[in-house]
């Protein structure tokens, strides 16, 4: 890719030159905002976006990589500062904007290098400029760990030197044209001492490369002289102003250089996995007679269902269908704008928006219709899409796709109160951390405490390729992904916060490795709480469902999907009860969170004994039913949860769907009243064990 590095002069941004070229890139140009001469403030500008301390020497960059530098004024300020960046004329975003759109009108580039390592901030509106020009944001070290990466940049050959201090512990007497080999164990201490960011994120400090591996000419500073900005008694600001500085030629280099090796694809020969218990195995089919079923007419795909409206303002929306038969003149993409139009419809009903969705599940005919799917998809949400899982399952034919989807929205009434704003990560940027969100959905919403992640499949995040390996590596690389998104979405969190998580594979023998694999990582995560906390107690983990589709997107393994929330996983509650019915066994397992907010209960339904004799659907329906309500019921007393979704995945050989529904439906009315969740029917191909029904239910 032809791509331009945005620089500022300090290390970060050469850094991510260095990392683009390694990846196959090819740097065409360079582009820098400098502040406008008439603002009077011409070393330092108090930006949010871009560093501009040691600006004069950028001009030196063009000769010393050899390179077209392309300049800009920074004439807009700091206007628009929200999360989420929307054009503003006033705004310093938009001299970013013109300066790109010229490069890349000059230069033909499709990439941008960025620096970025932790500022969202940077990160959004980098993003936005990039959205609006086309251009894919390449930002190699966001979110890596800042002490590797500091040790990276000058084991390879960045000559960095420090030109501005502002923290405690910086002195710029000391420091101030020190390099970053000298300040490294210092910056260490500091960091262990009062949590300074070793690589300046919180602005601790700013570099000036003066010398790189991609450098022709090195850059060398004649004399320069200490400006204090403020004498602060314990965190003086001052900066280094270049008096004079030339270039030198450096001796004959070969051009090569060294990046330590990318960790994005792991291989995984990891000794203590293995395989959970023979139960998990799904089992042989046990051929089933039912009773003389009452045959509905009834398409399971035509029932629209949505739950109420629970007291935090949430509401699940189910049974929405793209009906589509090729014969019948009408074509994919209309079959889906009309689906987007009757959930519009029954969205708009109840007060509510498409922007209000917070999670969206795709459950597709074929994986093949994708592509036009996405193009209705696409044009339906705005900037801050929903968390999305896209599966391909066994749904009946003539119809395209179903979904369902949760959507948050508080009650007029409640204004008066202090509410949690909803969060949104729509990483676009291709980096080392997780996959960019390359297609309208984003990798994670958080609302209050809870965080609805997007399915994660095992892209390997700086090719945005299916890693090879096969299922062990896809399995732990996708649920790596899933824990840096929970992490950068709220720093404490880990794999045991997650309440409630489904597990899509595309064959049986999966099943057990899905589960094994889980099942390490949290007692990995449990480890280092007992190592924080000391205590007796176990956290209390998530419940997992794990089933077979036919499916996924970029025809990976296995696609990892969780809800978790931020809070104490210790002070959780659990609650697990077992039944037999008429040759079924009924298990029921509850978690509530320690805030009390929310809560998943599990219900699985095996058939157990291999029966001649008819068997009654009925009865087993019935009980299923009735005991998932007694979950219900045992929830706390503190907590307000009602039931949002009631997500059956069934075994597609084994049961008439429309007898299904129809029958838990009925159940549903008969036992939960007005708190009935919205129904959702998933027919998959297995499932572990001797299980014919896995049922996973949402409450808020």
């Amino acid at each position: 890719m032809r791509v331009v590095a945005l620089i500022s002069g300090g290390k970060d941004s050469c850094y991510n030159m260095m990392q683009c070229v390694a990846a196959g890139h090819q740097i065409v140009a360079l582009a820098n905002l400098r502040p406008a001469e008439n603002t009077g403030q011409t070393d330092e500008l108090d930006s949010y976006m871009y560093q501009t301390v040691g600006h004069h020497a950028i001009d030196l960059y063009a000769d010393a990589l050899d390179l077209p530098l392309y300049r800009g004024f920074i004439k807009g300020t700091s206007v628009n500062t929200g999360r989420v960046y929307t054009t503003c004329q006033e705004d310093e975003v938009e001299d970013l904007y013109h300066l790109m759109k010229l490069v890349k009108d000059k230069e033909g580039v499709e990439g941008v290098s960025v620096g970025a390592i932790l500022s969202d901030y940077q990160r959004v509106r980098v993003e936005d400029v990039c959205r609006r020009l086309n251009l894919q944001p390449l930002a190699y070290l966001w979110r890596r760990n800042q002490e590797i990466l500091l040790k990276e940049m000058i084991s390879s050959n960045i000559q960095a030197i420090i030109i501005k201090v502002a923290a405690f512990g910086l002195d710029p007497d000391k420091h101030l044209g020190k390099t970053l080999d000298q300040m490294e164990p210092y910056l260490l201490e500091l960091s262990e001492k009062y949590g300074v960011h070793v690589c300046g994120e919180g602005g601790e400090y700013e570099t000036f490369t003066l010398d790189c591996p991609l450098f022709k000419k090195k850059i060398v500073v004649d004399s320069a002289k200490v400006v204090v900005h403020s004498a602060d008694a314990f965190a003086p600001v001052a900066y280094l102003r270049f008096l004079k500085l030339h270039l030198e030629n450096k001796g004959e280099s070969s051009g090569t250089f060294m990046v330590n090796s990318c960790s994005c694809e792991e291989s995984c020969n990891d000794d203590d996995i293995f395989p959970s218990s023979e139960e998990d195995e799904p089992q042989k089919n046990i051929p089933v007679i039912w009773k003389s079923l009452k045959h509905y007419s009834l398409d399971f795909t035509k029932t629209f269902g949505s739950s109420g409206r629970s007291l935090s303002g949430y509401q699940w929306f189910s049974g929405i269908t793209a009906h589509f038969i090729p014969s019948k003149g009408k074509n994919a993409q209309e079959a889906a704008r009309e689906a987007f139009s009757s959930l519009r419809a029954n969205m708009t009903s109840e007060g509510l928006k498409l922007k209000d969705i917070v999670l969206f599940h795709l459950y597709m005919k074929s994986m093949k219709d994708f592509n036009v799917i996405n193009s209705v998809y696409v044009t339906e949400f705005d900037l801050c899409p929903p968390a999305r899982v896209c599966v391909e399952t066994l749904l009946p034919d003539g119809v395209l796709f179903c979904i369902d989807c949760l959507a948050h929205k508080y009650d007029i009434a409640m204004d008066d109160v202090l509410r949690d704003e909803k969060l949104v990560m729509h990483v676009q940027s291709i980096s080392h951390w997780a996959p960019a969100n390359i297609g309208p959905y984003s990798q994670s919403i958080k609302v209050g405490d809870v965080l609805y992640c997007a399915g994660q499949i095992a892209l390997v995040p700086c090719t945005m390729q299916l890693v090879s390996g096969g299922i062990w590596t896809e399995a732990i690389v996708s649920l790596r992904h899933v824990e840096r998104v929970l992490q950068a979405m709220s720093q404490k969190t880990a794999l045991h916060h997650v309440i409630t998580a489904n597990c899509y594979v595309t064959d049986s023998k999966h099943v057990p490795i899905a589960r094994s694999i889980w099942q390490k990582k949290l007692r990995e995560c449990k480890k280092v709480e007992d190592s924080e906390t000391h205590h007796d107690v176990t956290a209390v983990c998530g419940l997992l469902a794990v089933v077979v589709i036919a499916h996924l997107p970029r025809d990976a393994a296995i696609e990892w999907h969780v809800v978790a929330v931020v809070d104490d996983p210790l002070q959780r509650k659990h609650f697990a009860m077992k039944m037999l019915s008429e040759g079924f066994q009924i298990e029921c397992e509850s978690v509530e969170s320690s805030s009390a907010s929310c809560a998943s209960i599990s219900v699985r339904l095996s058939l157990i004994s291999p029966s001649t004799s008819q068997l009654d659907l009925d009865g087993p329906l019935h009980d299923l039913i009735a005991m998932f309500r007694q979950a219900v019921e045992k929830l706390s007393e503190d907590c307000s949860a009602t039931p949002l979704s009631f997500r059956a995945f069934f075994k597609e050989d084994v049961f008439d769907a429309e007898t299904l529904q129809t029958g838990l439906q009925e159940y549903l009315e008969k036992y939960l009243g007005k708190k009935t969740p919205a129904l959702i029917l998933v027919p998959v191909v297995d499932l572990p064990g001797k299980e014919v029904i896995h049922v996973t239910c949402w409450l808020s």
